[in-house]
């Protein structure tokens, strides 16, 4: 088959990668894909963006499936696009793509279909939503409610600083139209854990949960990020927490979404704190979770591409798992999630045969690698435990000595 991955990050070089172990795949296009991609894929500079220009490539070379990484050609409807073109797709339409699209939308939908989630209210007035803040008290959470890779979210310990957030969404316009309609949540207590599934309309696959680190600094200080390291499977969710979670979560919204004439193709990510009164959603994605993948893909013992095939024609895919952990650290540009500097030259890692790197803002640069993004790269491992597995992620990280332009977490993987 030949497969097309839309995307240039780092979730996306993690499909690529798995893709590659395929007996189904003949050739692997990535657009517009990173500098890593290129040892499995064919880049192709096509902007994620440009619908057209996909649909027209996936004519042209006779692409037998396409696979969407970002959620932002999600809610400009590409599946919707390559559907009427006849064109296989595995990814929502942007009337199910909604789901992550518009927390407010989210919000409402959870509240309908009795899916446990934190209360909440949505506001466009800055005056009302302060009221509300002043009312509630902190710590609690504001939300911009369109897409904002990652980091339209406020945890406010303080009410001055949520107060200081409203300003920032409705007045300064940090997350430009992203910001102008806000969500205002229950700050909510506990572990956060991820739990994504294969979706198909009404049959849902559950994958195996990781547990992602949004914060950009140690001990989750400093602001959200799009993610700086992960690990799977998370030790502290038990069996019965998972067979909760797919049952009153993942099979409601799959559900539900039917109910809604937005039936749901592709993979639905639910974002989970749990509480002491069980799993409540944080948010929903509506493709593959990023950097969660980068260390769930690589512990699937299918073939990925025979998954998907068989979740499109509505057969259990019977997924199997390895028995063991993977842990995955970020290495992010000085400055990240703030204003920082392309074009570095990439540190040297020693890699063991257990780790690997998978690419995210990265470019080839001559017979070198440079920083093209604020998230440059992933150092992964496995191994038969998570402390184990970390540890050789931290020994590949210190492998390439003082890092002046680039930082990351030191304690992904060491809270169990």
């Amino acid at each position: 088959m030949n497969i097309l991955v839309v995307g240039r990050g780092g979730r996306e070089h993690s499909i690529v990668m798995q893709l590659a172990n395929s007996g189904r795949v003949s050739q692997i296009y990535a657009a517009p894909g990173n500098g890593g991609m290129e040892e499995h894929a064919a880049c192709v500079a096509i902007d994620e963006m440009d619908i057209a220009g996909l649909v027209d490539f996936a004519k042209s070379e006779s692409i037998d499936l396409t696979i969407v990484g970002p959620e932002n050609p999600l809610n400009e409807g590409i599946a919707n696009r390559f559907q009427e073109e006849g064109l296989a797709i595995f990814a929502p339409t942007k009337e199910a793509a909604l789901l992550e699209g518009s927390k407010s939308f989210a919000k409402e939908f959870m509240k309908t279909y009795d899916i446990p989630t934190a209360e909440y209210a949505t506001f466009t007035n800055a005056d009302d939503a302060k009221n509300y803040i002043l009312e509630k008290g902190a710590p609690i959470v504001i939300k911009a409610d369109g897409l904002a890779a990652g980091k339209g979210v406020v945890v406010a310990e303080t009410e001055v600083q949520a107060l200081q957030a409203v300003d920032e969404m409705l007045f300064a316009k940090t997350f430009a139209d992203a910001g102008a309609t806000i969500v205002i949540e229950e700050c909510l207590l506990g572990k956060e854990f991820s739990l994504m599934a294969f979706v198909h309309e009404g049959n849902v696959y559950p994958m195996i949960p990781a547990r992602d680190h949004k914060r950009a600094y140690d001990n989750d200080q400093g602001p959200n990020t799009g993610g700086m390291g992960a690990y799977a499977p998370v030790p502290d969710i038990s069996n019965e927490t998972l067979i909760y979670t797919y049952r009153e979560i993942l099979q409601k919204t799959a559900a539900g979404l039917i109910a809604e004439g937005r039936p749901f193709t592709g993979v639905l990510y639910a974002g989970l704190m749990m509480t002491a009164d069980g799993p409540k959603v944080i948010e929903f994605n509506t493709r593959f979770g990023d950097p969660e993948t980068q260390v769930v893909l690589p512990l699937l013992k299918n073939d990925l591409i025979q998954v998907l095939i068989d979740v499109m024609n509505g057969n259990d895919p019977g997924l199997e798992w390895e028995n063991s952990c993977c842990t995955g650290v970020v290495l992010a540009s000085k400055g990240y999630p703030g204003a920082y500097q392309k074009s570095v030259v990439l540190p040297q890692f020693e890699i063991g045969a257990e780790s690997f790197i998978v690419h995210a803002g990265t470019k080839q640069a001559g017979s070198c690698f440079q920083s093209d993004g604020g998230r440059v790269l992933l150092v992964g491992s496995k191994s038969t435990t998570l402390g184990r597995a970390t540890d050789h992620v931290y020994q590949a990280l210190a492998s390439a000595g003082e890092l002046d332009e680039f930082f990351y977490r030191k304690d992904i993987g060491k809270e169990n």
